[in-house]
């Protein structure tokens, strides 16, 4: 079986376990995460396998991390995940990336990120849920951070940390690479 196929059918547990524990319909699931009934189905039969912008839109309206519903190997209470173990998940020609480090779930999802952006390149983010904090700190170049349209700078060795609710971009406006690690926290559903 492929690591795809164990990711595929890992998804599927996932969101239907997850959804049980949440006591979520199919349809209620659907109108939160603001996907259609059709795709959770497919996604929840393992017939499909769904962008990472949905993944992320589950996630959230469930309250759990990407790596929660992707982590197909059950482990003890400690894990070490090898460093060729890290999900690149997104990334440009210019050498731009982010990568998942770890993830948990501490009462509501942890996610740690490695990030590097080139100059002149820049990610955003949609708002995510209520209560989401994320903190980072920069450990090479700038970090140019616009937090619901308001620009902070962030220098190398600074670190800085947000209501993540609102729209966000990271941004190097500088000439040499930005790297920064990041995590972020999303309070549990309720």
């Amino acid at each position: 079986m492929s690591d795809l196929d164990l990711l595929t059918q890992s998804l599927a547990r996932s969101v239907k376990h997850w959804r049980a524990v949440r006591g979520f319909t199919l349809d209620v699931l659907a109108a939160r995460a603001g996907v259609s009934r059709g795709m959770l189905i497919q996604i929840e039969q393992a017939r499909t396998n769904p962008s990472l912008g949905t993944v992320v839109k589950i996630g959230d309206a469930l309250g759990v991390s990407i790596t929660t519903l992707l982590d197909y190997e059950q482990g003890p209470n400690v894990r070490v995940i090898p460093a060729e173990q890290a999900v690149r998940l997104w990334h440009t020609d210019a050498g731009s990336y982010n990568r998942l480090l770890a993830g948990t779930e501490a009462p509501g999802p942890l996610e740690m990120w490695d990030w590097r952006l080139m100059p002149g390149e820049s990610s955003p983010s949609d708002p995510h849920p209520a209560g989401t904090t994320e903190l980072l700190h920069v450990t090479a170049g700038e970090l140019t951070l616009t937090v619901d349209g308001v620009e902070h700078r962030v220098p190398a060795g600074a670190s800085v940390h947000f209501e993540a609710n609102v729209p966000h971009t990271y941004g190097n406006t500088g000439d040499a690479p930005m790297e920064m690690v990041m995590a972020v926290s999303v309070p549990p559903v309720t």
